[in-house]
C-alpha cells in the first residue's frame, strides 16, 4: 500500500504542477493557479502519516518506508527549486516570458552554482534522514529496522557525493575559453 501511495503522490505532483501551472499561464487565474500549487505538499503529508500509521499497526519496517521518508525529503528539498524550474519554462513557452535562467559555466560563479545544487540535495538527504531516524525510534528497539538503516546509509553517500561535486568545481573550476 505504501508503494502505491507513493506512485500515486508522484503522478499527482506532476498533475498538480501541470494544473497550476496551467491555471495560471494559460487561463490566467494566478491566484487559483497559486492555490493548486500549495495543494503539493499536502501530498507529502498524507504519505507520511499513512506510513506512520502503517508502521504503528504492526507493518515490518522495510524498504518501502525507508523509500517514504527519503520521497518526503527528497520533496522538501527539492520541491521549491523543481517548482521554480518548471515555472520559468512553463512561463517563457506559454506565456512570453523571459528565457529560463541557465546556470553559470565557469569560474567562481559556476562554483556557487554547485554548491548551492548541493545544498538543496544535502537539505533533502539530511530531512530524510530526520525522517528514517525518527521511523528507527518508532518502530524501537522490538523491530528490524536494518532497512531504515540501509537508507540512512544511502542518504549518507548523497551527502559525500554532492559535497565531492560541489568541492571539485571550487578546487578544479573550469576555465573559460581563451578567445
Amino acid at each position: 500500500m505504501v508503494v502505491t501511495l507513493i506512485v500515486v503522490c508522484e503522478v499527482a505532483f506532476w498533475l498538480l504542477l501541470a494544473g497550476g501551472l496551467s491555471l495560471r499561464y494559460l487561463l490566467r487565474m494566478p491566484r487559483a493557479g497559486m492555490a493548486l500549487l500549495l495543494v503539493e505538499p499536502v501530498l507529502e503529508l498524507v504519505l507520511l502519516t499513512v506510513t506512520a500509521l502503517d508502521l504503528r499497526d504492526g507493518a515490518t519496517a522495510d524498504w518501502k518506508h525507508g523509500l517514504a521518508a527519503v520521497y518526503v525529503g527528497f520533496s522538501v528539498g527539492l520541491g521549491h527549486s523543481m517548482l521554480t524550474w518548471a515555472d520559468q519554462r512553463f512561463a517563457h513557452r506559454f506565456a512570453g516570458g523571459p528565457p529560463p535562467v541557465r546556470p553559470p559555466k565557469y569560474g567562481r560563479a559556476r562554483a556557487v552554482h554547485e554548491w548551492k545544487t548541493a545544498g538543496r540535495w544535502i537539505l533533502s538527504a539530511v530531512v530524510a534522514l530526520a525522517l528514517l531516524q525518527a521511523a528507527v525510534w518508532y518502530v524501537g528497539s522490538s523491530g528490524d529496522t536494518s532497512s531504515l538503516r540501509m537508507w540512512q546509509t544511502r542518504m549518507l553517500w548523497v551527502i559525500g557525493i554532492n559535497v565531492v561535486i560541489a568541492g571539485s568545481y571550487t578546487l578544479w573550476p573550469k576555465r573559460a575559453p581563451s578567445a
